[in-house]
Parts: C-alpha cells; sequence; structure tokens
C-alpha cells in the first residue's frame, strides 16, 4: 500500500506592502511522503509573496506537467509558474515556454549554487525567468514554523520578509540569482 500525503492546514495572514495586498489565506498543502517540512515551508512562502485569489498549489512534485505553484487566467493561459527546490533545466525551458512568468525559489545551500552555476548559461536564455535563492538558514527556520495546523502571519516590507507564528519569527532571505528582461 502506498503511503498518502500528510494534510496540513495554514492560515495565513499576508501584509504586503509592496504590493499593497493585504489578505487572509485558509490553505490546505498536502505533503508529499518524500518532501520535507523545509520544502513545504518554502512553497507556502512562495505563496506568501505571490498571494493572489487565484494563485493555486499544483502537483508539480509528483507531475512534469504541472507547477508546484500557479496563476491561471480565465481562459486558462498560465500568468505565473512557481517551482521550488532544484528543477531540471529542461522542465524550466518547458515552463518558460508555457507561462508568461516563470519563478524558482531553489534552496539547499552549496547544492544549489552548484546547481545554478551549472545551468546558468541556460537560464539565461530564458527571458521570463526569475531564479531566487533561499539561504539554507533561512529554509530550516522556516521547517521549524510547520505544524499540522498552523496560523502564521506574513509581512512584506521594503525587500524584507517575515513570517510568524506567534511563538517564533523568521526573516526569509532571498538572494536573487536571476531576474528576467525587462519588456519593451
Amino acid at each position: 500500500m502506498a503511503i498518502k500525503a500528510t494534510i496540513f492546514k495554514a492560515n495565513l495572514q499576508i501584509a504586503d506592502m509592496e504590493r499593497h495586498y493585504y489578505q487572509d489565506h485558509t490553505l490546505t498543502l498536502a505533503r508529499h511522503p518524500s518532501e520535507t517540512d523545509e520544502r513545504m515551508m518554502v512553497r507556502l512562502l512562495a505563496f506568501a509573496m505571490h498571494a493572489h485569489e487565484h494563485l493555486e498549489f499544483g502537483q508539480g512534485m509528483t507531475n512534469d506537467e504541472e507547477a508546484d505553484l500557479w496563476l491561471k487566467d480565465l481562459t486558462g493561459a498560465i500568468k505565473l509558474w512557481i517551482d521550488v527546490g532544484i528543477p531540471d533545466e529542461k522542465l524550466i525551458r518547458k515552463a518558460c515556454g508555457r507561462a508568461e512568468q516563470v519563478v524558482v525559489y531553489c534552496y539547499g545551500g552549496r547544492v544549489a549554487d552548484m546547481w545554478f552555476a551549472q545551468n546558468s548559461a541556460q537560464f539565461e536564455r530564458q527571458k521570463n525567468l526569475s531564479i531566487i535563492n533561499l539561504p539554507v538558514e533561512s529554509t530550516r527556520a522556516l521547517a521549524k514554523l510547520a505544524q499540522r495546523s498552523m496560523n502564521l502571519q506574513c509581512t512584506i516590507q521594503d525587500g524584507q520578509v517575515w513570517l510568524s507564528d506567534g511563538n517564533a519569527s523568521v526573516q526569509a532571505e532571498r538572494v536573487m540569482l536571476k531576474t528576467p528582461e525587462k519588456r519593451k
């Protein structure tokens, strides 16, 4: 018998001063048996960073045809594709062809640095791609916030991101490795 996903519930209050987005979201996260708390919390952070009423979790971990998170318009066209971790370069290239904007949140310290260095030439060809590296200290601290039932507050202001559960607070550092080209 296959091991089933573990369900996590999160009440997420977002105060994004940069986008003027202030909203509460009730989320259900299915953590795949092979997914760590760290990766799940990075997915949750990515949701908070790009929160929108139509942003939803996909099956990216188990299905190459889906993102970890994505935002589609009313016609089904993919406006935003978000992947977490260190996805294969070919999958990123495919996502860039399917979506208006692609964002990868990589993490893992040296492994993520080596992944980016190995693929940076190919990434430069993707004009609609952003890659953000999350330092291992930040992602491990995020993992400590993981609980089956979570009440979290996310504050985004002046380029800083804070996630808190009322008892502990984590500043999620972000390092921009690649930004998309500006449209003319």
